[in-house]
């Protein structure tokens, strides 16, 4: 009982100083200002610095995907889509291929759900090996660079290992043909065979107008410490435990489920995201993937996201200070997170929330319908225009093959 009393001593006490500053910051200060190279690569304009050629494909490959389940349009991969739509009327589009510095393939591999509205990736490889054997039967710019100057949206859990369980994602590896191109995936961890060198991480998809309906008012206390709401075991996957979020997940509840400072459950309630707005910690564990939703609504939402996932590589990491903004704890510490955030200054969480409540940084996470500038769309776009030029080594000589069409699983060659 005193342990409990002393607990809400602690947080009323943390509450009231971050009240005090957060009444300073509305009064007297604007939102904090990215400083140095990431605030100015934030705000880049991508527009006259790259020019894309969208390749215009059969529809079976888009836009009869997309009639048949119109739930991809809100599922956390839907950003393969609303790209597709934000290009063809962005003034970066050409239709003159021969002047295109990039070349986009419109296919929706992630677009196959389970009646729960869980994506399956197994058709996916054959899905994108029939796109590209399109395009390099009816084009010539393919086959000039094996895909060097082309990019693709791969948002699943592994991007284009194309696969849920990470075990079976590294069996797989990246799609062969897939290997000299640029790819824009929301998976991201360094030193992992899912993620090649050069590809450009991204945030997943999250409904902005649904997110923006529920904002409250900016005077309402930040009353909870941490927060968390989502799975702790995968027991149908995982049924051992220890594989889903290595441990991690399990160790939070294990740890803390009877901590007050925790405000942690499986349950997810219809005031989800007015919670996080109460909330002055949000936590981000890995899952089966080292991502999710919860850094884009962590950001959104002004809650400091605490980051669980050894070795992540996060959205668009060369125009938002993740460092600055967020927490990263080991998933080895997971035990003593609590001691790690009750450690951290008043003024050092204040300057955590001045540069959450900056607009660009939020815009940089979302998918907007019509586009912003500065949204996600526009940092795909300055990460794809920084890579420009095109070494020339990436032109192939005339006749020249690099890549092995007949790679992979047995599976994976199947006709689609």
């Amino acid at each position: 009982m005193e342990i409990g009393r002393c607990v809400s001593l602690l947080l009323l006490c943390w509450v009231f100083v971050l009240r005090i500053g957060a009444e300073e910051l509305e009064q007297n200060q604007p939102a904090e200002r990215i400083s140095g190279s990431a605030g100015d690569v934030l705000e880049d304009d991508p527009v006259g610095r790259l020019k894309v050629f969208v390749y215009e494909l059969p529809s079976k490959y888009n836009k009869k995907i997309l009639q048949k389940d119109p739930r991809c349009l809100t599922h956390m991969f839907a950003a393969e889509i609303f790209m597709h739509r934000f290009l063809l009327s962005s003034p970066v589009r050409t239709l003159n291929p021969e002047e295109a510095d990039w070349f986009y393939t419109p296919v929706y591999t992630t677009c196959d759900l389970t009646p729960n509205g869980l994506p399956l990736p197994f058709k996916s490889p054959r899905v994108m090996r029939s796109a590209i054997q399109y395009i390099s039967s009816n084009w010539p710019y393919w086959n000039r660079t094996e895909g060097a100057d082309h990019f693709f949206m791969v948002p699943h859990d592994f991007g284009a290992c194309f696969h849920y369980q990470e075990e079976k994602a590294i069996e797989r590896g990246i799609l062969h043909m897939l290997k000299r191109a640029t790819l824009v995936q929301t998976f991201g961890q360094q030193n992992h065979v899912c993620l090649k060198e050069g590809s450009i991480t991204i945030p997943p998809y999250a409904p902005p107008q649904k997110m923006q309906a529920h904002f409250i008012p900016p005077e309402i206390p930040r009353s909870i410490f941490v927060y968390f709401r989502g799975l702790f075991y995968d027991v149908g996957n995982d049924p051992e435990g220890g594989y889903y979020a290595r441990g991690a997940r399990a160790s939070v509840w294990e740890n803390f489920k009877d901590n007050p400072l925790f405000d942690i459950s499986t349950d997810h309630p219809t005031t989800y995201y007015e919670d996080m707005q109460r909330a002055i910690f949000c936590l981000c564990p890995l899952g089966w993937a080292p991502w999710s939703p919860r850094l884009v609504e962590g950001v959104i939402f002004g809650c400091i996201p605490v980051i669980i996932a050894d070795d992540i590589v996060l959205p668009f990491a060369d125009a938002i200070p993740w460092e600055d903004i967020g927490v990263f704890v080991a998933e080895e510490d997971v035990p003593n997170l609590d001691t790690i955030l009750t450690s951290i200054p008043p003024d050092v969480i204040l300057r955590k929330q001045r540069l959450l409540a900056n607009p660009s940084m939020k815009q940089a996470m979302l998918f907007p319908q019509p586009a912003q500038p500065g949204d996600a769309f526009h940092q795909i776009l300055n990460g794809l225009a920084r890579k420009l030029p095109h070494d020339r080594s990436v032109y192939l000589k005339p006749g020249e093959k690099v890549l092995n069409w007949t790679a992979g699983p047995v599976g994976d060659l199947k006709p689609w």
